[in-house]
């Protein structure tokens, strides 16, 4: 992991440390092809140099949520569109079990957009 990266979720505080790292590794589990970079400040995981999603802390309520690129082409109803023309998040609540399956669910209808050429 790249310094940068790194202190990303170290410099997090619990319990959202915790919830972050397992979310990093629940993505990182999905395809061997997804790398980690930090765009705009927080971790980025792209499959094959595209941009799939981001991790981040809302403003608000400081919990953390995934924010799918392409989630206008997502359509799973623990996604939230907000004000948001391209991209959905998925919140998490860090004092509660990461719904492992739901995500991974998620998460791999999102690569399935690149695998078969509807995101190019």
């Amino acid at each position: 992991m790249l310094e940068e990266l790194q202190n990303y979720y170290l410099d997090q505080k619990e319990p959202n440390k915790s919830c972050l790292l397992a979310l990093r590794s629940i993505i990182l589990e999905q395809d061997r092809n997804i790398t980690e970079t930090r765009k705009y400040g927080m971790p980025c995981f792209c499959y094959k140099k595209k941009m799939v999603c981001y991790l981040w802390t809302d403003k608000k309520t400081d919990e953390p949520y995934l924010l799918m690129v392409e989630g206008k082409h997502l359509d799973h109803p623990k996604l939230e569109t907000g004000d948001r023309a391209r991209m959905k998040i998925f919140r998490v609540n860090p004092n509660q079990d990461l719904p492992k399956k739901t995500i991974e669910g998620i998460l791999q209808k999102a690569l399935d957009l690149y695998r078969h050429g509807i995101i190019n």
